[in-house]
């Protein structure tokens, strides 16, 4: 199995938490990619330097003074400061931005229209990445190596142009590769048992793929003030009702989307859960 994690930038920011989580991840056994974000601290950065974030609808806008300020904390500090931290706990790491190796490439957005604004924004050098433009052989080349890709949400488009993506999104998108991904067996022949459910029928082999988002709620929720109201399974058809109710919303909406969509595209199953919980089983389970 391949586990794709997601840590978000409200863990990355509180050094106590990210301590146990990188220590929790590090004791994880078998092939692992970590994806992170580092928002709180880009705004915060930014802040610092005068700069005023725009978010509209839990999306940065990125002009190009932001694009420095993000590159510079998400693939400079934050990748680093985690790559780091992996190291001291004995888990070899790279931390790598989706143009190294060019590992994921993305393309900018067009101006979309946002329906709570009632027009058109433009998000300026914000990236979309599907699946099909993650480099899942050059990222497995690191896996069987041994060698655990760290990435962070810098991404580019193949022209020299850096741009800034969600970090859910590229999380979604490298699990949904790495699920298709077919790779040869260290034989270099398959199987062809008939109790064999991971031989293509080229004779390449795919790995069972898994992707958990952790972040600083201990799942769904019922009620988004009472860590207790735990949604502990959800559907498809469940989720379309938890949003029709309201229970789901705002930021929740997309990640779920995305995982359903991780779902649909091969991705075993889904898992949201707080980070302080990454070695245990609490948390709400998507499938």
């Amino acid at each position: 199995m391949i586990k794709v994690i997601k840590i978000g930038g409200n863990i990355v920011d509180n050094l106590d938490l990210l301590k146990q989580f990188v220590k929790d991840f590090a004791a994880i056994p078998g092939m692992k990619i970590l994806i992170h974000g580092g928002g709180v601290m880009a705004s915060q950065m930014q802040k610092s330097m005068g700069m005023e974030p725009v978010m509209i609808e839990g999306r940065r806008v990125t002009d190009e003074d932001t694009l420095k300020v993000v590159t510079m904390v998400y693939a400079g500090w934050c990748s680093k400061m985690i790559t780091a931290m992996l190291q001291a706990e004995g888990c070899n790491a790279i931390g790598l931005s989706g143009a190294d190796g060019n590992a994921i490439k993305a393309i900018k957005r067009a101006p979309v229209h946002v329906e709570s604004l009632g027009k058109d924004v433009d998000y300026g050098y914000v990236g979309d990445v599907k699946s099909e433009s993650v480099n899942a052989g050059f990222i497995y080349s690191l896996l069987e190596r041994g060698i655990v890709p760290v990435f962070n949400a810098i991404n580019h488009d193949g022209e020299g142009n850096l741009l800034n993506t969600n970090a859910d999104t590229i999380a979604s998108s490298v699990a949904i590769a790495m699920a298709s991904y077919r790779y040869r067996s260290p034989r270099e022949v398959c199987c062809r048992c008939e109790e064999c459910t991971h031989c293509s029928d080229d004779g390449r082999l795919t790995h069972e793929t898994e992707l958990i988002y952790c972040f600083e709620k201990d799942g769904v929720l019922y009620d988004k003030d009472d860590e207790s109201s735990i949604i502990k399974e959800i559907g498809f058809n469940r989720f379309q009702e938890l949003k029709a109710e309201g229970i789901v919303a705002d930021g929740m909406i997309p990640k779920l989307s995305n995982a359903f969509k991780a779902i649909e595209k091969g991705v075993a199953r889904v898992i949201i859960k707080h980070a302080r919980n990454l070695g245990n089983d609490k948390g709400t389970v998507l499938k």
